[in-house]
């Protein structure tokens, strides 16, 4: 990942929220007024697994993996703390927290106010969200509150690595205890196809790109040019997504606000979290925000696809991770100005070329 202190939030990823809402609405159009769209997107399916949709998650997805340094782990016994926190926080407690949470405001708190069924599947994307920890964003996250770059790469890389192993399994778990049935050869082949498949091309680019022309070529220009594929790689599932889910929408426009709600105290509980641990620990400030931001923020581009994959397009599963990404942006951002306004909490920070002796 590239080091230089010019890495900014880009002007697409600062108003996500808006683009998002804005692809919401003529998502919705579209289905209502041009239903001859999602009609004839959906014939093209192999699997259970939407063909346009897999395109544009892998147009998001891989740039994404191409960011990542995996020669970084080759020292991550060293300074192992802060790799203790983030994958402690990321994964023995928030998937299970997010359960927690979003069970007990769908089936509790909104009960009179989200049928049953709906409920099942809203937790069912809660679910999925609450297993899959950012990977990419996060880069930007311990940017904004100048994070140790090179250890930030540790903690992303090991925790790509752990997605591998542990989300099928756990989404597995509690999906079974939301008595939600989902089969295991799908949930296998999405995150073969969505995190495999993307992680292989990014790894087997950059050592190309690197090998040929350079390190620095590869991180100063190769990958700038890929700088907006994410976003418009997701604005444009989200604009498809929609289309499918206009009846969904249209009949129950409060339900994004109620299924905002649990998500969004679960992303506040898990930063404090990895954030006080940190502080516990007595952590410098740039190993200790990113460990908060990497647990707090989600891989929401695996969780729509996983979703899309298992319970369909027009699924409320599918919903309930769209409204995870309509609600990131603005609540990393303020965590981001917690982050850099409680700096004081921490030690002072370790040299870089020391940060993993």
């Amino acid at each position: 990942m590239n080091k230089e202190k010019s890495l900014q939030i880009g002007f697409f990823q600062k108003y996500l929220t808006i683009w998002v809402a804005l692809c919401m609405v003529l998502g919705v159009l579209i289905g209502k007024f041009l239903p001859v769209v999602p009609q004839f997107f959906g014939k093209f399916e192999y699997a259970n697994v939407s063909i346009p949709t897999a395109i544009l998650i892998w147009v998001m997805i891989y740039p994404m993996m191409m960011k990542v340094d995996f020669q970084s782990i080759k020292d991550v016994g060293k300074n192992p703390k802060g790799l203790y926190v983030t994958w402690i926080t990321n994964w023995l407690i928030k998937p299970f927290s997010m359960f927690g949470i979003a069970s007990f405001f769908f089936y509790v708190v909104f009960k009179g106010l989200i049928p049953a069924d709906l409920a099942k599947q809203y937790l069912a994307g809660a679910v999925l969200l609450g297993a899959a920890p950012c990977t990419a964003m996060v880069f930007v996250w311990s940017q904004l509150t100048k994070g140790n770059p090179a250890y930030t790469i540790v903690q992303v890389a090991t925790n790509d690595l752990i997605i591998l192993i542990a989300f099928v399994p756990i989404v597995k778990f509690l999906l079974g205890v939301s008595d939600v049935s989902v089969p295991w050869d799908t949930l296998i082949l999405s995150v073969v196809l969505f995190v495999v498949v993307p992680l292989l091309a990014g790894i087997l680019t950059r050592m190309f790109i690197s090998k040929n022309k350079g390190v620095e070529y590869f991180e100063k220009q190769f990958l700038p040019k890929f700088d907006n594929a994410t976003v418009v790689g997701l604005l444009l599932m989200l604009v498809l997504l929609f289309s499918f889910q206009g009846d969904i929408i249209l009949n129950n426009p409060l339900h994004i606000l109620l299924i905002a709600v649990p998500l969004t105290i679960q992303t506040f509980l898990i930063f404090f979290i990895a954030y006080i641990a940190a502080k516990f620990l007595k952590l410098p400030h740039n190993i200790a925000a990113p460990a908060g931001m990497i647990g707090a923020s989600n891989f929401f581009e695996l969780s729509v696809a996983v979703a899309i994959a298992l319970f369909g397009m027009q699924s409320p599963a599918a919903l309930a991770t769209v409204v995870g990404v309509l609600t990131e942006v603005p609540i990393m951002l303020i965590l981001v100005k917690i982050a850099n306004n409680t700096k004081k909490w921490f030690p002072p920070a370790m040299k870089e070329k020391n940060i993993i002796k």
